[in-house]
């Protein structure tokens, strides 16, 4: 079956709570990863503990291969550098396809996208500041782990020094420099971050980081001096109504509801769920610096999502009421049920997400799930990817952002809702890859065709027959002239984690599926048991067509409303699969 969400079985999930950070062993044997920590905070004058906890909230201790996150960060102590991360990038949002976001072709066709917002923001350089500090190369402070933890470190401790506060092995002394690392200039933002840092010395962590070194901090309950925030010159933004958990830091960047010449933008007033039941929340990424996307969102002539979520310190902003229908999804049926959150990235080599971003972003979604008793589930918590095209014409131009790189399974796992095994249905499976050693081959990162680096992804990529070499599906939609590629933005013959499948056979440690109306060959370790309702031709039906959408019918249009057409997309449910 399809990778779209005309396709999916639907599965229901537990909403749970946040899950936190495993326990650290009470006396864990320092490997070299643990070391460089614990030299890197005794050189510096940081408490270990500390340094430890802001590296967990930046990048769980990974090293990410010396990619750049989506904030364009490197490392484990995530010191950034922007205008490295973004060489090359393919320009703003997600850089291929014509999908409009509003999904409805009855309407006038969009103003064009906007130009980045310019400027040096200094919370995207970091590692200019850190090369002055040690005097450790920039390319090294990007690339080598050990150079990155001693340039964290001297930033916590610049931080601490610009703001009074003595070189102490108290943890609570340092609140301040730990807000200030996050690079907010926003006081509940700054706050907020730093409050996540000290959640996680509370609860301490352990883990083996991507490149196999186990790191770990104790559980140190700690009572933080908040009173730095006093001595940081902090904006406070004004309170604003905001649909958002506590615990959290959320404003107000509302979009525009005015008229435009040839209508109105950027989005429709509605009154959900009372008129329509909201069933869904789709994850983006902007492609686009923070400025920038908050420009885009508040131009009346653009389009409109409900939510931005700032990658650095994981503050979030709500544009639209979620009771009103944002433009987001590129599919009209899609956004009038669902709900849009954009996350910051603008790097088209940005291969990785915050921890911080990943926490706030589940529990906005928690909350959000809990408001509208939406499932917590891959069919119901959806990437943009995951959204089908209206009709024939639009499936090519669809976007595919989270992208391959997003953690699905890290992402549910914060939800309370992880991907667990299930022996209820044997011809069901769900996707599960492991996300550390999981390194599809992907080209195009650098929009050139060149290989991508090895890079950890939820996705899974499905081959015609059970070998590494076969080549991959046909997508009738997006390469009708021939096999999907391996291009990144090419989602054509994989699947992500979380989503459930009906196996159609298994060959030795290979596992095949129905997808696209073939059968999808993939390594039977990528998946574990699933259950799921399973639709199957009837006897005698030789195939079931696929909507991207789901219209009433003529005589339900009033007046002067033009009649949109129900045409069945390029793929089918043929009779003998599930």
């Amino acid at each position: 079956m399809s990778r779209k969400l005309a396709l999916t079985l639907t599965a229901l999930a537990v909403v749970g709570a946040t899950a936190p950070a495993t326990a650290a062993p009470p006396h864990p044997a320092a490997s070299g990863r643990q070391a460089a920590y614990r030299a890197a905070a005794a050189e510096h004058g940081v408490p270990e503990k500390v340094l430890l906890a802001v590296s967990y909230l930046e990048s769980r201790w990974d090293t990410n291969g010396g990619q750049p996150s989506t904030a364009a960060g490197y490392g484990p102590m995530h010191l950034t550098d922007l205008e490295t991360a973004n060489a090359g990038a393919l320009g703003l949002h997600h850089n291929e396809g014509t999908e409009d976001p509003r999904g409805d072709s009855a309407r006038p066709a969009l103003a064009p996208e906007p130009a980045e917002v310019g400027g040096v923001v200094a919370s995207l350089h970091t590692v200019d500041l850190a090369a002055r500090l040690t005097g450790i190369d920039k390319a090294k402070l990007r690339s080598d782990a050990t150079a990155n933890i001693r340039g964290g470190a001297a930033l916590l401790a610049h931080y601490q020094q610009q703001l009074g506060g003595k070189r102490t092995t108290d943890p609570s002394a340092w609140y301040g420099a730990v807000a200030r690392y996050s690079g907010a200039t926003e006081r509940g933002a700054a706050a907020a971050f730093a409050d996540e840092v000290f959640s996680v010395l509370s609860s301490g962590a352990a883990r083996t980081t991507d490149d196999g070194q186990p790191v770990s901090v104790a559980a140190s309950p700690v009572n933080p001096d908040r009173s730095a925030l006093d001595r940081m010159n902090l904006t406070t933004a004004a309170a604003a109504a905001v649909e958002c958990p506590t615990g959290i830091s959320c404003g107000s960047v509302p979009a525009p509801y005015q008229q435009i010449d040839g209508g109105y933008g950027n989005h429709d007033l509605s009154n959900r769920p009372v008129n329509q039941k909201v069933d869904y929340i789709v994850i983006h990424d902007t492609e686009a610096t923070w400025a920038t996307t908050l420009q885009l969102v508040q131009d009346p002539t653009y389009v409109s999502w409900h939510y931005s979520l700032r990658s650095s310190d994981g503050y979030i902003a709500q544009h639209v009421p979620t009771k009103d229908v944002a433009w987001h999804a590129g599919n009209w049926y899609v956004n009038a049920k669902a709900i849009g959150l954009e996350h910051e990235g603008f790097a088209a080599q940005g291969t990785w997400f915050t921890e911080a971003m990943y926490r706030t972003s589940a529990k906005l979604v928690r909350y959000l799930a809990n408001k509208y008793r939406i499932p917590v589930d891959r069919q119901h918590i959806l990437g943009h990817d995951n959204v089908p095209g209206t009709v024939p014409s639009t499936v090519a131009g669809m976007h595919w952002d989270p992208g391959p790189y997003f953690d699905w399974s890290h992402y549910f796992d914060l939800l309370g809702a992880p991907f667990r095994g299930d022996a209820g249905a044997p011809n069901v499976v769900t996707v599960k890859p492991d996300f550390a050693t999981n390194k599809p081959a992907f080209t195009n990162c650098d929009g050139k065709g060149n290989p991508c680096a090895p890079r950890s992804s939820s996705s899974v990529v499905l081959r015609t027959q059970p070998s590494d070499t076969a080549p991959l599906l046909k997508d009738a939609g997006i390469n009708p002239n021939g096999p999907s590629t391996m291009r990144v933005s090419d989602v054509g013959s994989r699947v992500d984690a979380g989503q459930h499948f009906v196996v159609s056979r298994r060959s030795g440690d290979w596992t095949a599926i129905w997808y696209l109306g073939q059968e999808g060959w993939f390594r039977s370790a990528n998946a574990i048991p699933g259950r799921g309702a399973v639709a199957t031709p009837k006897a005698g039906v030789q195939s079931i067509p696929v909507y991207g959408r789901a219209y009433p019918e003529a005589s339900a249009y009033p007046a002067g409303v033009d009649v949109q057409a129900v045409t069945p997309l390029q793929y089918t449910l043929p009779a003998g699969q599930s």
